[in-house]
């Protein structure tokens, strides 16, 4: 079965970085969108940074620049870099894919039918 299993959340000053990580199994990333979100308290979901099969990257205006997604296909996982991190970054990130290329294939839209249980970003001095 599909599953996703994200990493790398923590505790980081504002300026600071992090590297998240979202290892995948039971599908191979490799040919299949997949991406990250994140949805802070009293926020909606929001795409943050997505790949496509075919390995098109697509990342919202708020981070461009600043956060950078990659798909390591030997370890059938991606990561998502984040840099210059802000107190608006603050949030729950998850991993998530859709097999009919429904979330992310296309754009980064919150709207994927698997999902990681999430990985908490606090920023805060």
């Amino acid at each position: 079965q599909v599953q996703l299993v994200e990493s790398g959340g923590g505790l980081v000053q504002p300026g600071g970085s992090l590297r998240l990580s979202c290892v995948a199994s039971g599908f191979t990333v490799d040919g299949y969108a997949i991406g990250w979100f994140r949805q802070a308290p009293g926020k909606e979901r929001e795409g943050v940074a997505c790949v496509s099969g075919n390995g098109h990257t697509f990342v919202t205006d708020s981070v461009k620049g600043r956060f950078t997604i990659s798909r390591d296909n030997t370890n059938n996982t991606i990561y998502l870099e984040m840099n210059s991190l802000n107190a608006d970054d603050a949030s729950v990130y998850y991993c998530a894919t859709d097999q009919n290329y429904y979330c992310a294939n296309y754009g980064c839209y919150p709207r994927c039918n698997y999902w990681g249980p999430g990985t908490q970003v606090t920023v805060s001095s």
